[in-house]
């Protein structure tokens, strides 16, 4: 596995940071409404989805050169601009003084995550998924219904908040996102996304859910397995996959051979 530095920390950092971009591009052609932005800052992104959306926030950050106090005033404008709070990712590559700073100035942990990764090898192959399931790509078309499936996953109680779906179903409608369903007798039950990202070649996976009856069926190791084997293929050499710690996801992940490359938070400040 490769020694984690600050330049391959900026290249992990891209599977996250990319993705929120696409979605807030595709929020400002379709729901110009929400007020999506994005800027670039100290290397990485300042990326705004929406009020109470789970997507958007400061990404890619920091890596080339340190975050300075006039670059966090800027970044405090943007969100403060768009009546959101100020959030920025912190990871342990970053200047230890950083965190000091950002304490003084009131930002408080709201995410806690494990940043994994995998070499990938076109020449490497996977069998085959569990049998009487069909997996096959995802369409754009679909997007509310994959969404669905998501939101389900997260919110299995059923208290899920209102709109929540219709702000998840742009991570499966961009033109640089590839989608895999898995389907028992036509009905979709599982799902998982990706993004090939060339000017890192990496691969961001994100956007997995497997409805709560067809859950310990193998479906999701198999949509990680087709996502890789199409990654390797188009040119991707690491895999990049955000998981909570302890949880099924990342368990999955290091049984395909993912591993920790560090935790990082997400930093949050709200305004008065």
């Amino acid at each position: 596995m490769q020694f984690v530095d600050k330049a391959f920390a900026r290249r992990l950092e891209s599977a996250e940071e990319m993705p929120q971009i696409d979605v807030a591009q595709l929020y400002q052609v379709t729901r110009p409404e929400i007020g999506a932005a994005i800027e670039e800052i100290c290397g990485g992104h300042m990326i705004f989805a929406g009020l109470n959306s789970p997507i958007g926030r400061a990404v890619g950050l920091g890596f080339a050169d340190p975050i300075s106090d006039a670059d966090l005033d800027r970044l405090e404008n943007f969100y403060r601009s768009h009546s959101a709070p100020a959030q920025i990712d912190v990871c342990p590559l970053h200047d230890v003084q950083l965190l000091e700073t950002l304490k003084k100035r009131g930002y408080v942990m709201a995410e806690l995550n494990n940043v994994l990764y995998r070499p990938l090898d076109p020449t490497e192959r996977f069998p085959d998924g569990p049998p009487g399931i069909e997996i096959r790509h995802g369409r754009p078309d679909e997007a509310p219904i994959l969404s669905d499936i998501v939101t389900r996953c997260f919110y299995e109680k059923g208290d899920v908040p209102e709109g929540f779906a219709d702000l998840l179903a742009p991570l499966f409608q961009g033109t640089n996102t590839m989608t895999f369903v898995a389907s028992l007798d036509g009905t979709p039950v599982a799902v998982a996304a990706g993004r090939v990202i060339p000017e890192h070649r990496v691969l961001a996976l994100f956007g997995a859910g497997t409805l709560a009856d067809y859950r310990r069926r193998g479906l999701q190791t198999a949509l990680f397995r087709c996502r890789l084997q199409s990654a390797a293929n188009s040119g991707c050499e690491i895999a990049v996959v955000v998981t909570l710690g302890g949880t099924v996801s990342q368990r999955n992940a290091e049984r395909l051979g993912f591993r920790v490359a560090y935790s990082k938070a997400t930093l949050c400040k709200n305004f008065e």
